[in-house]
């Protein structure tokens, strides 16, 4: 069984459990030109050791082609939620924001 699926469209992206590629939750953020995979692979496991403890959630990131680089949706799935805890919108883009991630992301994720 494959944990992940990549999907692939014109100048897109998406990250995520096979057959739960959708946005119930999320947040965008811009970063300059990188391996969209590998970078999509880096915030979806800080985004669900962030998150892990909500009941239902499968993370989903979404990288797009941008000029200059590109802009990211960070987010997922919520499986059986009735309503979303609060706070959990601003808490990705914090996650996002995050100027050590961030690092940590774009060294990952550089062009060779």
């Amino acid at each position: 069984m494959r944990r992940w699926q990549v999907t692939r469209d014109t100048g897109c992206v998406t990250l995520s459990r096979p057959g739960r590629a959708r946005f119930d939750v999320g947040a965008a953020a811009e970063f300059p030109a990188l391996r969209p995979v590998v970078l999509a692979h880096e915030i979806r496991k800080d985004l669900w050791r962030m998150l892990q403890d909500l009941r239902g959630f499968s993370p989903v990131v979404e990288i797009r082609v941008a000029a200059p680089g590109l802009a990211v949706r960070a987010g997922g799935m919520l499986a059986g939620q009735g309503r979303l805890a609060p706070g959990i919108e601003e808490r990705i883009a914090g996650l996002l924001a995050d100027p050590q991630k961030r690092a940590r992301w774009i060294a990952h994720a550089r062009l060779r």
